[in-house]
């Protein structure tokens, strides 16, 4: 730990004790916000953690920045919450970028769908749907590094996010995470012309939080492998000056209003359609009564008995019946034998349904690993019901 973080740390603690105000918990990754899910101090420390290299901290859109840099070598280094302020023309300018032989790090817990479509790889996470403070602060988490045997754990506000595919002739799988006893990729480096992108699905471990405690090695860790070179730190992604989303959207009442001609004819067209407005309030004739059809009560009865079954909070019962309706809907629909869910079993599976053999593969042993529980948590039931829809849904 530096000397400047080390003071750092002191004023934070300081100020922590004297002030009045609660915490806030918010993931915001602002490079501004000394919360604990800001990214103060990262920006902070840049300097340290590239001693060599100059750090240039963008105040535009990197892709106006290249315009005027266009020879520039240099890593750039991204650290949000997604990608979706990168439009087409953004992606392609940052391709462009690396392919020259530059490199890119990002960190981001979505990335923009035209991204991965061509850097050819898909990503999920299981916690997106989780959005409560106390629901995140029970989200741990334990990483690791291929290149060392170190296991690195995290407390708290650990997504359970990862890379589902990708192009095997030009990824290599640089970090792992476990989820469900499983370890799948988390920092994976895609080789992209004569340069390469770092992509890394869990940026809350470079918050001042993480950074701040033990778990800062891993991050240093992380940007070690990026090669050195200049850092193009882009602490707030930004829309490009010609982007839609910057367009004047001129109202079409401007160019009436600056012809005194049309003018008049708007201020004549309000008024009138104000006036028929007014004498044919009154209806010409009684209104005519609707008759109500007859209510379809089942789907009110389901809803009944499923909120019996939640009240009772017995979650191993209904993700018993929800294991039972889908191996049935797999006999019936795709007539195979449910008895034995082993590797042919799922090759089967995924190739009868239309869906992916991996996919397929992490709901069966999902269901194998459930059938074993004794208990189940109302997290567990809820994410086996959103696995078989979307299953089912090919």
């Amino acid at each position: 730990m530096s000397r400047h973080l080390k003071k750092l740390l002191v004023v934070l603690l300081i100020g922590s004790l004297y002030s009045c105000s609660e915490t806030d918990w918010e993931e915001n990754f602002n490079y501004k916000e000394k919360s604990p899910f800001g990214t103060y101090i990262l920006n902070q420390e840049l300097n340290d953690l590239f001693p060599k290299d100059s750090i240039i901290t963008l105040k535009k859109n990197f892709q106006d920045y290249l315009v005027d840099h266009s020879d520039l070598s240099a890593n750039y280094f991204c650290l949000n919450f997604s990608l979706n302020k990168l439009d087409e023309n953004g992606i392609d300018s940052l391709l462009s970028f690396v392919n020259k032989g530059n490199n890119a790090f990002i960190s981001v817990e979505y990335f923009n769908k035209d991204f991965e479509e061509k850097l050819e790889f898909t990503a999920n996470n299981l916690s997106k749907d989780t959005y409560l403070y106390e629901d995140l602060k029970k989200l741990k988490g334990e990483f690791y590094l291929n290149t060392l045997k170190a296991k690195y754990t995290f407390d708290r506000n650990i997504k359970r996010n990862y890379f589902v595919t990708y192009n095997t002739t030009k990824t290599v799988v640089l970090g792992s995470a476990e989820i469900d006893t499983e370890l799948v990729p988390n920092f994976i480096r895609i080789t992209h012309g004569k340069g390469a992108f770092y992509l890394h699905t869990n940026p809350i471990v470079f918050t001042n939080y993480y950074l701040l405690k033990d778990n800062n090695k891993y991050a240093n860790q992380v940007l070690s492998y990026l090669p050195p070179s200049t850092i193009i730190w882009d602490p707030q992604l930004r829309y490009s000056k010609n982007s839609d989303q910057n367009k004047d959207n001129t109202s079409v009442f401007d160019f009436f209003l600056k012809h005194n001609t049309l003018t008049w004819f708007l201020i004549l067209l309000i008024v009138g359609v104000l006036m028929f407005m007014l004498f044919n309030a009154k209806r010409k004739q009684r209104p005519i009564p609707i008759i109500p059809s007859l209510e379809n009560t089942t789907v009110a009865f389901t809803q009944t008995i499923s909120s019996l079954y939640l009240k009772e909070q017995n979650h191993k019962n209904l993700v018993d019946k929800a294991i039972r309706f889908f191996l049935e809907k797999v006999r019936t629909k795709y007539l195979l034998n449910t008895s034995k869910l082993n590797n042919d079993f799922i090759t089967n599976l995924a190739a009868k349904s239309g869906n992916d053999l991996a996919n397929t593969k992490y709901l069966v042993n999902t269901i194998k690993t459930l059938n074993k529980k004794a208990e189940c948590t109302q997290e567990e039931l809820f994410v086996l019901q959103k696995m078989i829809t979307k299953f089912f849904k090919k």
